[in-house]
């Protein structure tokens, strides 16, 4: 009997814990007010329950997963040798290993969900299934599938979600419960008679600074750059009933995709030219929300990389942009600043409120800063403090060297906790569940519109004692809307956590396994009596991400994902395919690689194939007239044949089709004459008796099930042959003659007449094909 140690559960984790024994729950309860040991204890009652089974606990970022591994390892009287944590760095054969050796197991998603299309666990003894951060289970996002995978495959399923903020729409709680399969909420708030007195006081105070002369200077030049391209947009008369001057970021977005969609349904040149000039003015917002939030380094950092993408690339929108006249000023004025040493007020009321923790004893602090290059700004000007001793932490390495390995994270956090660092400088990698008791304050040098991230935020203190909250935010500037915006959202979440059990639709699910059956037409009863074969796809490794693997797997599909030197997928030896989606497809033309790949396939591969995904006229910035070209030089110069899908089931479909072709016996045990020799007894067998005369392909399976051998074919008398459909008289002579005819004695004149009836049987046949 495995039980818990170190830890006496709280009433409202144990009521919380008794729902989740016989249900799969959300769980939603303040940040610090410990989930994971929920999900502790109700893995416990599983393994209990399950002596044999497995446990699986999925958080967003390695230092969750460690951490969650480092709960367990504390307070299970568990061997720790049964228990691991999955990482990309470990290598795919070693976690195939582990997860035979272990049953607990930590892991990230998205590489856990590559496990599971590389068929390298087995999700059907898994008893537990946990989702922390489960505001998370939307969309594409690997929870999704996970979950669905889970519930289908698993021989006794149940799901845990953890959040402690699950959004401010109605409609997104009610998509994770479907998502995750989930048939009871548990709620607690802040205000909850079970949980208060566990809660400790974080007093938040908003520091509000002016953006200087300097800065606004720069600001207007952004800014008349920035109207200038949605005034381009508004003269092209393409916005339908909105101005674009009026548009909104968001609203923005989202028209430029309607205006990516229209493009394959109207060749109208002013789309191209709204589309280049959306992207610009995407940019140039960019810039304008890195000068009022950040710094006057983060911002020449930005716009110096565009001036070098301007010159090395080939982004037309690019190109535009740091030719204007007003960008090239906002620039020249950012260097300027940079140079004289002017900086963003808020550098200023950072050290105002690090100075005031100077006299306090063994202190520590957390800043949390959007950007990078803000948190290497930031960790640079913390350093210059005696008292001060600051540490960066980020995710992984990514650019100038700033990133830090799964282990580095867990030596910072580590140390940090110990006290030899007293100020953690985190991006966002740190502000979802790392639990680091005794922070005195959280300082958010920005303000974040998601009151997801801002609760996440806030979290980080008051756990074990008071706690204090800093947010910087610029007067006058989207800062103090961001500011605005989370605290009406927040309002809203926890009025609608009230609404939530009696307002979210919640079900009991069943499993629902789908087949190949959901394809071909066949009913439930066809393909159980007669099953699937399974055949072999090797997926390469690059497309892991991609959504067709997910399809594949649910099809008869032995699919294998590992390293290809040539082509995307693999069915055989000959038949290599080269996958593209519209948007890498018209890439490739434009730097070249496709010309190269198809040269490299038709040297190496009997037979290659290209697949393109969705529609190619669609990609902008590219003409019709080089992608019709470009399909043609792969037709006829390259005697490639091109295969066109619209969307990744398709794709998955056609890939699984074409494999049966190559590997299938039973579907593919026929040859035709003059193409290949066929490889086995069975398909010899076939191939005589379809040379037989009036038999054919469509004939010879028939009349070899009717008697059994070429034999007993041979040996049977004409009428054998006429209780057989679409063997009349003549057709059963002339094979009963054929078997029987001496070879010398045959004149050729006389079988002039039998010779022409065989070949008008073929003929006729092969018409019918």
């Amino acid at each position: 009997m495995i039980k818990i140690k170190d830890f006496s559960p709280r009433l409202y984790q144990e009521t919380i814990f008794y729902t989740c024994i016989n249900n799969n729950t959300l769980i939603i309860i303040p940040t610090g007010l410990g989930k994971t040991f929920v999900f502790l204890m109700s893995a416990i009652n599983r393994l209990n329950n399950y002596p044999n089974s497995k446990i699986v606990l999925l958080g967003p970022t390695k230092p969750l997963v460690s951490q969650y591994y480092e709960v367990f390892r504390k307070h299970i009287e568990f061997p720790e040798e049964k228990m691991a944590v999955f990482t990309g760095k470990i290598s795919a054969d070693k976690r195939e290993n582990l997860w035979k050796e272990s049953q607990i197991i930590f892991s990230t998603p998205q590489g856990f969900e590559n496990d599971i299309l590389g068929s390298r666990i087995d999700l059907s003894d898994v008893s537990l299934m946990g989702f922390d951060e489960a505001h998370r289970a939307v969309g594409d996002y690997s929870y999704v599938w996970i979950a669905k995978k889970y519930q289908e495959l698993s021989r006794f399923p149940r799901i845990l979600g953890m959040t402690a903020s699950p959004g401010t729409e109605m409609e997104k709680i009610q998509e994770v419960c479907n998502n995750l399969y989930i048939s009871k909420i548990e709620v607690r708030s802040e205000k909850d008679p079970d949980v208060k007195p566990y809660i400790k006081s974080i007093s938040v105070k908003w520091v509000e600074v002016k953006l200087p002369e300097e800065l606004s200077k720069i600001k207007e030049f952004l800014s008349r750059c920035y109207e200038s391209k949605l005034t381009m947009i508004k003269e092209l008369g393409i916005a339908e009933r909105t101005d674009p001057r009026n548009f909104t970021k968001t609203q923005l977005l989202a028209f430029q995709s309607e205006l990516r969609l229209r493009i394959s349904e109207e060749r109208d040149p002013r789309i191209f030219k709204a589309i280049s000039y959306v992207a610009e003015a995407l940019k140039v917002e960019h810039a304008i929300d890195l000068l009022e939030t950040q710094d006057v380094f983060v911002l020449k950092e930005y716009m110096k990389k565009l001036n070098e993408d301007a010159q090395n690339g080939k982004v037309k929108a690019v190109k535009n942009l740091v030719i204007d006249a007003n960008f090239k000023s906002a620039y020249y004025l950012t260097l300027l600043a940079d140079e004289n040493g002017t900086e963003h007020p808020k550098l200023e009321k950072l050290r105002e409120i690090i100075k005031s923790f100077e006299k306090k004893k063994d202190f520590k602090l957390i800043v949390f800063t959007q950007y990078r290059d803000s948190n290497l700004k930031i960790y640079n000007e913390l350093k210059k403090f005696d008292f001060v001793r600051p540490v960066m932490f980020v995710g992984q390495a990514k650019k100038k060297d700033s990133g830090l390995s799964q282990e580095e994270q867990k030596k910072v956090l580590s140390l940090f906790r110990d006290g030899t660092y007293n100020i953690l400088v985190s991006t966002s990698v740190g502000e979802e569940g790392i639990d680091i008791p005794n922070v005195d304050a959280v300082i958010s040098y920005e303000a974040v519109p998601s009151v997801i991230r801002q609760i996440q935020r806030r979290g980080r203190t008051g756990r074990q004692s008071e706690g204090k909250l800093y947010v910087l935010y610029t007067k006058g500037t989207r800062d103090e809307a961001y500011r605005w915006s989370a605290f009406h959202k927040e309002k809203r979440m926890y009025s609608l956590l009230d609404k939530i059990r009696k307002n979210v639709v919640l079900n009991s699910y069943k499993n629902s396994n789908r087949t190949i059956s959901e394809y071909s037409g066949k009913t439930e009863k066809e393909s159980k009596d007669n099953p699937e074969f399974k055949v072999k796809i090797i997926a390469d490794s690059r497309e892991r991400s991609s959504p067709v693997l997910k399809q594949l797997i649910e099809l008869p599909v032995d699919l294998e994902i590992k390293q290809l030197d040539l082509g995307d997928f693999a069915v055989s030896k000959n038949n290599i395919v080269e996958f593209k989606n519209s948007e890498d497809f018209a890439s490739s033309i434009v730097d070249g690689r496709l010309f190269d790949q198809a040269s490299r396939l038709k040297d190496r591969i009997k037979s290659p194939l290209f697949i393109v995904q969705g529609d190619i006229y669609s990609v902008p910035r590219m003409h019709p007239n080089a992608i019709r070209g470009t399909v043609l030089s792969l037709l006829v110069d390259f005697r490639m044949p091109v295969l066109f899908t619209k969307d990744a089931k398709e794709t998955a479909y056609f890939l699984y089709l074409i494999a049966n072709k190559v590997q299938n016996p039973k579907e593919n045990d026929f040859y035709y004459r003059g193409f290949r020799k066929p490889v086995s007894l069975k398909s010899l067998q076939l191939y005589v008796a379809a040379s037989l005369p009036g038999v054919g392909t469509a004939l010879a399976k028939p009349l070899l099930k009717h008697f059994g051998s070429l034999k007993n074919i041979a040996d049977a008398g004409i009428d054998s042959f006429l209780t057989l459909e679409k063997f009349g008289p003549k057709r059963a002579k002339n094979i009963h003659d054929l078997f029987r005819l001496k070879y010398d004695e045959i004149d050729e004149t006389s079988n002039k007449t039998l010779l022409d009836e065989i070949n008008d049987s073929m003929k006729k046949e092969d018409k019918n094909q």
